[in-house]
C-alpha cells in the first residue's frame, strides 16, 4: 500500500486536460441505448496554452463488456483545436507534451494527445494516437493552429 500511494499521487499530478463531453450517437445496436457502440465528442482546452479548444472524438465499446469498464476501444481517434481567442503560454510548453489522456482498455491502452510548437511557422501541432504497453498503433489525427494576433469583433 506504501508503494502504491506515492505511485497514485504522481499519476494525478502528471494528469493532462479534463474533458467535457459534447455528445455521443450509436453506430451498434446491442439491445439497449445504453450499452450501444458508440461514437463520442469531448472537448478541452489545453492545460499550459490559453486561448486553445480541442474536440476529440473516438469509438466507445457498447455491451456488457463496455458497461463495466472492460472493453478494449479501438484505436481510432480524432482532434481538432482551434483558436478562441489571445494564445498565452503558461510556463514553458515542451514539445511533445501530453495535454489529454484517456484509458481505452482496462490495463494498458491509452489514447493520447500531445502538443509540438512548429517554430518554423509559429504554430501548434496536437497529435492524438493510442499507446499499449507492448504494441502501439499507427492510426493517428492532428490539428494545427496557427498563432494569430487576437482582437475582439466590433460590436
Amino acid at each position: 500500500m506504501r508503494v502504491l500511494l506515492p505511485i497514485f499521487f504522481l499519476s494525478c499530478l502528471a494528469f493532462p486536460a479534463h474533458a467535457e463531453e459534447v455528445g455521443c450517437v450509436s453506430t451498434t445496436f446491442r439491445g439497449l441505448g445504453l450499452l450501444n457502440d458508440k461514437v463520442c465528442v469531448d472537448s478541452f482546452r489545453d492545460p499550459k496554452v490559453g486561448g486553445v479548444v480541442c474536440h476529440v472524438s473516438r469509438a466507445r465499446t457498447g455491451g456488457v463488456k463496455g458497461a463495466i469498464g472492460l472493453a478494449e476501444d479501438t484505436s481510432d481517434a480524432s482532434v481538432a483545436c482551434r483558436q478562441i481567442g489571445p494564445i498565452t503560454f503558461k510556463g514553458t510548453p515542451k514539445d511533445g507534451e501530453n495535454v489529454f489522456r484517456e484509458s481505452r482498455s482496462w490495463l494498458f491502452k491509452k489514447l493520447q494527445v500531445v502538443r509540438f510548437y512548429d517554430r518554423a511557422n509559429n504554430t501548434l501541432v496536437y497529435l492524438s494516437y493510442s499507446d499499449k504497453l507492448v504494441e502501439g498503433s499507427p492510426k493517428n489525427s492532428i490539428s494545427t493552429v496557427p498563432i494569430m494576433p487576437w482582437s475582439r469583433p466590433a460590436r
